[in-house]
């Protein structure tokens, strides 16, 4: 098991809003979310683009980052993710450049095929093409990155002549890329391919050929090696459901309700998806139980981001899938609580702590001694000049 020095702690916005709420509100409290945290010093928030189903309203990452960085000071943003088959290559690579400057180098591409089909139908592109159009746009916008000189491609379905970016990226070499994995191995191939980061989802879903995430990984390293690139275990970020409070109980209601509609009417009855074969108001033991998602205490999901890595081999980030599955208090509760008892623990940043308050454990007695030495030293001092 390989465990980062550092471990990144984030959040994958895609966003999910149970349809019927006010639409405006609810994006106002996804800036909010950011702002808070910010405020608790998570590193990065990856933002979803989405154009139909009702759910997932934010339909371009770009606009809403824009607007989340003017709220933030710290917390590196990233569109997670772009559906390239739906742009242009150039306009992606332009306006993230544009955003890398806006930003002095807060921002990270993340691609990937599109994940809604409905998205897909209305746009009238060909599903069954949605991952060969992403690897062919994804290389054209890595050549914009690295490429000074201007180049021509007629692709498959974009054409481009004589192409250069005006603006170079902020970031040296460029700003960051990753590749989402979620129902196929296109991702990790396709991230290996271009030398690019991962993002995977803690269980892989619905994948037509089962895959570890420890396959993941292999297939990764092995397109890697086919094209000459490599890839950085510290750049594969896992995205999971997550909740926690003072006691496992109090996580387990906090969600109980809300979880159960995320999965049965947007994932089940809108998308179509298998939905687990229990009553609606198990839905959350059950997710819990198959560590699809990790609800309890800080101690769980210490326990549970162990297990991830024994599953996993090692990755660098874990990104906390934002729901709006519980009153607004107890979601940002939860947030505090993974910042203040988790983060740490996987950072490094108690090494100091505990090695001093041990050591001031190892002493005590003798310390004691001394001081009340010095105590009785000053009594008899004083009462010496009496």
């Amino acid at each position: 098991m390989a465990a980062p020095k550092r471990m990144k702690f984030g959040v994958f916005m895609a966003p999910f809003h149970r349809v019927g709420e006010n639409p405006t509100l609810a994006l106002e409290r996804d800036l909010e979310l950011l702002q808070w945290l910010d405020t608790l010093g998570f590193d990065e928030a990856w933002i979803g683009e989405h154009h139909s189903a009702g759910w997932e309203t934010i339909c371009s990452p770009e606009i809403f980052m824009a607007t989340a960085a003017e709220r933030t000071r710290n917390l590196r943003l990233g569109t997670g993710v772009i559906s390239l088959p739906y742009h242009n290559p150039y306009m992606v690579a332009n306006r993230m450049v544009l955003l890398d400057h806006l930003t002095r180098g807060r921002v990270m591409l993340g691609v990937g095929p599109g994940a809604l089909a409905s998205d897909a139908y209305m746009f009238g592109i060909d599903s069954t093409k949605q991952r060969e159009m992403m690897d062919e746009s994804l290389g054209v916008i890595m050549r914009l990155f690295k490429e000074t000189e201007p180049f021509s491609v007629k692709g498959s379905w974009f054409e481009l002549n004589e192409a250069s970016l005006q603006l170079r990226c902020y970031q040296e070499p460029h700003l960051p890329v990753v590749v989402a994995s979620v129902q196929s191995p296109a991702g990790v191939t396709v991230a290996g391919k271009h030398g690019a980061g991962v993002i995977s989802l803690s269980v892989p879903r619905d994948m037509v050929r089962k895959t570890t995430l420890k396959d993941q990984w292999t297939i990764a390293e092995e397109s890697a090696a086919e094209h000459g690139q490599t890839v950085d275990r510290n750049e594969w970020r896992l995205s999971v459901g997550c909740h926690l409070a003072e006691s496992r109980k109090e996580a387990f209601e906090d969600i109980r309700l809300g979880s159960s509609r995320v999965v049965t009417e947007y994932f089940g009855n809108t998308l179509g998806h298998e939905i687990p074969d229990v009553p609606s108001d198990q839905i959350v033991d059950f997710m819990t139980e198959n560590n699809q998602w990790i609800v309890g205490t800080p101690d769980d999901c210490i326990a549970g981001i162990n297990r991830l890595l024994e599953a996993s081999g090692g990755f660098g980030g874990l990104l906390i899938r934002v729901e709006d599955w519980a009153p607004r208090e107890k979601i940002l509760k939860s947030y505090e609580l993974l910042a203040r008892y988790v983060m740490p623990q996987f950072q490094g940043s108690l090494v100091g702590i505990q090695t001093s308050n041990q050591w001031a454990a190892d002493i005590k007695d003798s310390l004691q001694v001394n001081r009340k030495a010095a105590l009785q030293a000053a009594e008899t001092a004083y009462q010496e000049r009496q």
